[in-house]
């Protein structure tokens, strides 16, 4: 299946949670990277595996992980998982951008978008994308533990330095993440003239010392989408406010100030 069904957590009006490039449904949260409990008290939290990532299936094609095909097996999940009502979208890196891609696609389906750690984008996004196909090669030369061994794109923000660090492998199969990497490398968010059109409330997540997660992508999303505002973590204790800042945005969206 492109999409993992998912688990859900928590009583009231559904929310989605879209993991991050190599993880799956509970790795960043199992690593202390976030905690979503404060969400899930007043919500039915949906977490679910992307394409190819923990349980969900994936091909060997790069388009197949383009954050547009993200977004759409997004959409895909939610018609079998929340059908009806709109849903809150919480989505991190590679999951940030697939809620924006889905959203564009059908606004309707979405009550407020919350953007975590958004990836490069646009000026910043050649870099990235270079890193990623560098990253493919070697894992298809010398295997998933060279690339592992390198720590390639773990996170290096101050914020997280109470967070524990994983030992288990990539959430992905060697066979596979070369591709998902590519289909990375592929992707960026559309021109800020179409962002631009996405009245949804956003809050915008960044934290400091990340370069594949850098400050600016989540400037330039606050600044670009009409209804965003930003919160920017630079300590362990301003990321443990995080999920009660999210927490409380969902609850007033609408809301001019948190």
């Amino acid at each position: 299946m492109p999409a993992s069904p998912g688990t859900k957590t928590g009583r009231g009006p559904a929310a989605i949670w879209a993991h991050g490039l190599g993880s799956s449904a509970y790795r960043q949260e199992l690593s202390g990277e976030f905690d979503w409990r404060a969400v899930s008290s007043t919500r039915r939290l949906i977490r679910y595996d992307a394409r190819g990532h923990g349980r969900s299936t994936g091909g060997t094609a790069a388009h197949e992980y383009t954050w547009p095909e993200l977004g759409a097996d997004l959409l895909g999940l939610l018609d079998v998982a929340a059908p009806g009502d709109p849903v809150d979208a919480i989505g991190a890196s590679m999951g940030a951008a697939t809620i924006v891609y889905a959203a564009l696609a059908q606004p309707d389906r979405f009550r407020s978008l919350v953007l975590v750690t958004p990836p490069t984008i646009w000026g910043t996004r050649r870099v990235m994308a270079t890193e990623r196909l560098e990253a493919a090669d070697l894992i298809d030369r010398h295997g998933l533990a060279a690339f592992e061994r390198g720590g390639v794109d773990e996170p290096i923000s101050p914020a997280l330095a109470d967070a524990r660090r994983f030992v288990a492998p990539i959430a992905v199969r060697a066979s596979i993440f070369p591709w998902v990497l590519r289909g990375a490398a592929e992707s960026d968010l559309p021109a800020p003239s179409v962002l631009a059109s996405l009245g949804i409330p956003a809050l915008v997540l960044s934290w400091t010392g990340d370069h594949a997660h850098p400050v600016s992508s989540g400037e330039l999303l606050a600044d670009t989408l009409p209804t965003a505002r930003l919160t920017v973590a630079d300590t362990p204790h301003q990321l443990r406010s995080w999920p009660q800042v999210v927490a409380a945005f969902l609850d007033n969206p609408f809301a001019t100030a948190l």
